[in-house]
């Protein structure tokens, strides 16, 4: 009797959809390696201002997806995570996602207005340098993003940076905008 695992390969091989699904791949929270709320948790109001001297409310948001992250100029991370997050906030902004950045860096406007231009980011953009709303969030490393849903729940927590701009993002984004 021969071995039917070669014969398994080549039908794979020829019609891989047939092949199990990948579990991560149909839940976008664990491909993401999101932290998930035990309970529901209403996500917590600030007013911070804007590094053009305006200011930015949470609640200015309400009834869109939210995406709320905490970041630094002076963190690796958190720049190599931002472009992704420009293009997930492009490709879903008419659909009802805001990406809401806010800068933990203590120097504020001066140094985050530069890197903000250099890099062209489009989305609304807070200044947090005493760590006053980071410290509400409970935010203990860089960079972490807090997505909102539609009601104002906190539906999930990323701890460092994550591709912001792949299928597992643009699946989580259209389920919570659902």
């Amino acid at each position: 009797m021969k071995p039917l695992a070669p014969i398994c390969l080549v039908i794979l091989l020829v019609f891989p959809q047939l092949a199990p699904a990948d579990p991560k791949a149909a839940d976008p929270f664990k491909a993401l390696e999101l932290i998930r709320p035990s309970r529901a948790q209403a996500a917590k109001e600030f007013t911070v201002p804007t590094p053009d001297g305006k200011s930015l409310k949470l609640a200015d948001y309400k009834g869109k997806v939210v995406f709320l992250n905490f970041w630094a100029t002076w963190c690796p991370p958190c720049r190599e995570e931002m472009p992704a997050m420009e293009r997930l906030y492009r490709r879903y902004k008419e659909k009802g996602l805001v990406v809401v950045a806010l800068s933990v860096d203590a120097e504020g406007a001066p140094v985050v207005i530069p890197f903000v231009k250099e890099h062209h980011f489009s989305f609304p953009l807070g200044l947090d340098p005493k760590m006053a709303v980071a410290e509400k969030y409970g935010v203990r490393a860089l960079p972490s993003s807090f997505l909102i849903d539609r009601k104002g729940q906190l539906a999930a927590l990323a701890l460092g940076p994550r591709q912001w701009d792949e299928k597992p993002a643009h699946s989580l984004i259209e389920l919570l905008l659902k």
